[in-house]
């Protein structure tokens, strides 16, 4: 099998999360964007590729050893652009990408290893998308015949846009609620940390 590579996007303005920079607010005593990316270390995916953006230097300087940065001039203009940049930096000999997303601090090693694994059995799908209890999930496997597609996306639009009426999308039901809890505002985060204590 071909290598899959990892994609953070971590070069959103976050403004939801009102004067903080939501990848840097601490989660358990490490900073936001750590997890996404330690989660991506510690999966199959190679090599990991971090899209920064708004407050570049900020986030890179929390940024762990081992991965590819990628700053996107661009990142104002919406979520597109970021995909762009991560997937241009995809090498070649990458059949697919997972794509993470930097706000989202709970989703572990286990389901990006999941999507791979996945895609390893079923090389011809164009993309593996997750959902806990019927909501949309991420992270989300792209592959490589699904790249130029999204290469051609604007805005804030994500690839999820590209999977309405496609046979070649596989549509995956985890047991993880993970994959369902991104955070854009101060009571997401507050509300991580309440739950969490339960």
């Amino acid at each position: 099998m071909s290598p899959v590579a990892a994609i953070v996007l971590a070069a959103g303005r976050s403004t939801r999360m009102g004067a903080a920079n939501k990848l840097l607010c601490p989660v358990d005593g490490e900073p936001m964007v750590a997890h996404a990316v330690a989660a991506a270390l510690a999966s199959r995916a190679r090599p990991v590729i971090v899209v920064t953006g708004h407050e570049a230097d900020e986030v890179e300087a929390v940024l762990p050893k081992g991965v590819t940065v990628v700053r996107n001039a661009d990142h104002a203009s919406g979520i597109a652009s970021s995909l762009r940049c991560g997937l241009a930096a995809v090498p070649d000999e990458a059949g697919a990408a997972v794509v993470l997303l930097g706000d989202m601090p709970r989703v572990g090693a286990a389901a990006i290893d999941t999507l791979i694994a996945l895609f390893a059995e079923a090389p011809r799908v164009a993309a593996v998308a997750p959902s806990w209890q019927g909501q949309p999930g991420n992270p989300v496997l792209l592959a490589r015949r699904l790249f130029a597609d999204v290469m051609q996306l604007v805005g804030d639009e994500g690839a999820r846009r590209l999977f309405a009426g496609r046979s070649d999308v596989m549509n995956v039901a985890m047991d993880d609620p993970a994959v369902a809890i991104d955070i854009d505002t101060p009571e997401a985060l507050a509300g991580l940390a309440a739950n969490e204590g339960r």
